[in-house]
């Protein structure tokens, strides 16, 4: 049985090239997400990481001036993990590639199981764009982020993307479309509901 009265934690990476206080779409995007995941009971955090020195690199720490081990800390508290980002010519930004990069260190970063700490954590994600590509870049981080560990729920993406070579951002819309706020919800619904199987069953040991 699933204790559903567990508390569930959420932290939304938004991986905008923007910082704050930009007008950013991936920012309200995330918060929509956010909004649907604290509709099923979730304490939910956002980062914007352009506001952070996140040093290039693949460890925990980079050294002096790294700024990735205080989001680090808020990434291994949490059950649920959305990262968001733009399409920037067909990819995920930059920044998006860098947090990935990062989170490479979590692969030797194992439990008394021999288990990745990311191991029965789960992870969402959401897109904008005015340009094609958001199928693509869903594929990519969900392969990344199972990579490392996540487990990644049905439908556990939502995406908005705008006509081609136009100008009408996700942030310029007077109202969501019925289809991406179903999408998103369905992704925080499905997030809660895998978060809070895999805290009364975990995985098995790894051997």
């Amino acid at each position: 049985m699933v204790n559903s009265s567990a508390p569930l934690r959420a932290l939304a990476l938004v991986c905008t090239l923007k910082p704050g206080p930009a007008p950013s779409s991936s920012a309200i995007i995330a918060e929509h997400v956010l909004q649907q995941l604290s509709a099923q009971g979730t304490e939910c955090e956002t980062v914007r990481c352009a506001d952070f020195a996140i040093a290039p690199g693949v460890e925990a720490d980079m050294g002096p001036g790294d700024e990735w081990p205080q989001i680090r800390d808020k990434v291994l508290a949490a059950d649920i993990l959305l990262v968001s980002t733009p399409i920037w010519l067909g990819h995920a930004s930059s920044m998006t590639q860098r947090v990935l990069e990062r989170l490479d260190a979590e692969l030797s970063n194992t439990d008394a199981q021999g288990r990745p700490a990311m191991t029965g954590k789960v992870a969402v994600v959401s897109v904008v764009g005015n340009e094609d590509g958001a199928h693509k870049v869903i594929a990519d981080l969900f392969q990344a982020l199972n990579d490392v560990g996540y487990s990644i729920p049905a439908q556990g993406s939502t995406y908005w993307v705008g006509a081609a070579m136009e100008s009408t951002d996700y942030k310029d819309l007077d109202e969501v479309p019925e289809a991406i706020a179903s999408a998103t919800a369905a992704a925080a619904r499905n997030a809660a509901h895998l978060a809070r199987l895999l805290q009364d069953a975990e995985y098995p040991a790894y051997e």
